[in-house]
């Protein structure tokens, strides 16, 4: 699980390469800092995700009496369950 720091860090590295895109005077490098910004909010998008995974599994577990060695069935349910939320997120 990422922290809160790592988080504001990642946030603070995408508003970076955003003002310097704005800022920058040739094309190439204003591309150049847009797609290292996009490349960033990816990768968080992808920790946040995996956070939401984590804690949804554990819940699974816990809520299944704690059985061992299903990890994996907890984590593919965790993650099913998340990517279900987010698509009726987007459907409205």
């Amino acid at each position: 699980m990422f922290t809160v720091d790592e988080q504001q860090k990642i946030e603070h590295q995408i508003e970076l390469a955003t003002r310097a895109a704005v800022l920058a005077k040739d094309e190439t490098t204003v591309t150049r800092f847009r797609s290292f910004a996009e490349e960033l909010t990816q990768k968080l998008l992808r920790m946040m995700r995996r956070g939401k995974v984590r804690a949804r599994a554990y819940e699974l577990w816990e809520q299944a009496g704690r059985p061992a060695n299903r990890d994996l069935e907890f984590w593919l349910e965790a993650e099913r369950q998340v990517e279900e939320g987010r698509e009726q997120r987007k459907g409205f």
